[in-house]
């Protein structure tokens, strides 16, 4: 049995726990204006707030629900566009209509659910950030232009509204309805959230489940681990990251202890999708998924991480680099998960880089992929850790270009002759994200790219750049 409460009714199920819960939504509960329209996640039209109690209350995150597991509303606050209305118009509601920000009005639902969503979660407010909050939703109508003028008059409202943001203050100046307020304690009666079933499939955020094999997950019973304890987690000691696999992407960016550990993360997590995706997708998921394009793959790979790998209480540590076997093919023993990811904390020498190349720079599966860590001291590079993603059949480590430039001075000739090298390890395909010429060349580049974003690079690398 699956409990949790949907807009202001408690909800207890016995449906399939690998449905989606938007199919529940729909069908079972007859909600319809969480619309179905991509069912991949991408278009933001079924966004929804999902609500977990925590020690301070309740903490909202928008999610899209065409693809998120049923199984994973356990013990949670599933808000639809519906649970947000009210006998009139909210002011993030009349900020649409007044700004003319919908057409159609198809996907204008996710907009007002995602808009919403920011206020609640966050105890500051600024333009910037309720733009980037729907950096997840669609419109084939408005040219987004009026859209971002009602996020603006949002944040100019809720300024001259709100003095502090708080569940309390939103409820009484009629953001949110009035049942919010007593959402707490209904959860706190529901608890706890893990579930414990014997699934035959290993569920985290289902961010890539649920696009590739929607039937079959409809019709499995899920292990579900995206809300387990044990692999949940971000600690800082011995000179060591170490974070739960079931963290996600967006708990992570908003950890500022995660933040201290990985250099320039505000740019590289904009990189990593949308707002919706980043709060569902786990990172335990990102790398067992063996994608040869995954983003955080990639990252944690240049980071030089350690998997730690658990079954029945035993643990074994496992290189990252060491765990992709072929395509899809994992070092994962019948029985184990991923528990946990480590990686060395950087020094003071140490200079870390993340670019990718992609249709849509902020929301969409990278072409070609490549970060960097490594250690450069009065030139000397002492230490260095190159992967490159969408060149290979799996999530590539740069063994021997990573071997090849450690230990010498960073010069213009040096990185030339490392392209040779890079070249022997890669094997792009010709797919729909590019010919394998044109991987080839953006692995050249960003493989460039990773030294001129630092700042003792002289500018006569750029040379590199047309002259290679």
């Amino acid at each position: 049995m699956i409990t949790f409460i949907l807009n202001n009714q408690l909800v207890k199920t016995s449906a399939a726990s690998g449905i989606a819960l938007l199919d529940f939504i729909r069908k079972e509960k007859q909600l319809k204006g969480s619309k179905l329209v991509c069912k991949e996640g991408e278009c933001g039209a079924c966004s929804i707030l999902v609500g977990e109690l925590t020690e301070d209350g309740v903490f909202y995150q928008s999610m899209t629900s065409c693809i998120t597991p049923l199984v994973n509303a356990q013990g949670k606050h599933i808000v639809t566009i519906e649970g947000l209305n009210m006998e009139t118009l909210s002011p993030v509601q009349k900020a649409m209509v007044d700004a003319y920000g919908t057409q159609c009005g198809f996907c204008t639902p996710g907009f007002v659910v995602s808009l919403s969503g920011y206020l609640l979660a966050n105890e500051t407010v600024s333009t910037a950030g309720i733009i980037g909050a729907i950096d997840g939703n669609i419109c084939r109508c408005t040219g987004y232009k009026s859209i971002e003028r009602a996020a603006e008059n949002i944040i100019a409202q809720v300024q001259q509204d709100l003095s502090k943001i708080s569940i309390d203050r939103l409820v009484a100046e009629k953001y949110i309805p009035t049942y919010f307020k007593n959402i707490p304690e209904r959860l706190l009666a529901i608890q706890p959230i893990e579930t414990t079933t014997n699934g035959t499939v290993k569920l985290g955020g289902g961010t890539d489940l649920y696009v590739q094999r929607p039937v079959a997950m409809y019709e499995t019973e899920a292990m579900p681990i995206y809300d387990r304890s044990a692999m949940k987690g971000i600690e800082i000691k011995d000179g060591f990251c170490t974070f739960g696999a079931a963290e996600t992407m967006g708990s992570l960016y908003r950890s500022e202890l995660f933040k201290k550990a990985l250099p320039d993360s505000d740019y590289i997590f904009k990189l990593l999708s949308s707002t919706q995706i980043r709060n569902m997708a786990t990172i335990g998921g990102n790398l067992v998924n063996a994608s040869p394009i995954g983003d955080f793959t990639i990252l944690l790979l240049a980071l030089d991480s350690t998997l730690i790998l658990e079954k029945d209480g035993n643990r074994r540590s496992l290189a990252l680099k060491e765990f992709y076997k072929g395509y899809k093919q994992i070092d994962l023993n019948g029985g184990e998960v991923l528990e946990k990811i480590r990686f060395k904390l950087p020094s003071n020498l140490t200079k870390f880089h993340f670019e990718k190349v992609s249709q849509r720079k902020y929301f969409d599966i990278a072409s070609v992929n490549f970060a960097s860590k490594f250690e450069l001291k009065d030139g000397l590079i002492q230490d260095i850790h190159l992967a490159v993603g969408g060149v290979g059949p799996i999530p590539t480590y740069l063994h021997k270009t990573s071997a090849f430039l450690t230990g010498k001075i960073l010069t213009e000739v040096l990185i030339k002759a490392a392209i040779s090298t890079l070249y022997t390890e890669i094997a792009p395909i010709s797919d729909a994200r590019g010919s394998a010429d044109y991987k080839r060349l953006l692995a050249r580049q960003l493989f460039i790219a990773q030294f001129l974003a630092i700042e003792q690079a002289d500018l006569v690398f750029e040379k590199i750049i047309i002259s290679v």
